[in-house]
């Protein structure tokens, strides 16, 4: 993609310093030729082609956060479903009962 937009601003610099050295061309002339057909078109361009490549980071950054963010699953707490349990999910873990 670079060597596409770099090959294409070389081709109006030669464009513009032709407008520039010419016994008609102006350097008024030669800044807008360089600007209307190489720099402003390239950026365009390289803004464009460089829409999947941000939105893909943003995904990865957005995955990132959501991961970062995300309520990490107690190990301590007892299983809350009212169901009766013979043991104890873990040791560090008491049995629940009515008190009488």
């Amino acid at each position: 993609m670079y060597l596409i937009i770099i090959a294409w601003l070389y081709v109006t610099l030669l464009m513009a310093l032709a407008e520039a050295f010419s016994t008609q061309g102006t350097v008024l002339g030669a800044i807008i030729t360089f600007l209307l057909y190489g720099l402003l078109p390239m950026s365009l361009v390289a803004y464009l082609m460089g829409t999947p490549m941000r939105r893909k980071a943003r995904q990865r950054e957005e995955a990132r956060l959501q991961q970062a963010t995300a309520p990490a699953e107690s190990v301590i707490e007892p299983d809350a479903s009212r169901h009766a349990t013979g043991l104890p999910e873990q040791p560090a873990v008491a049995p629940v009962r009515k008190e009488l």
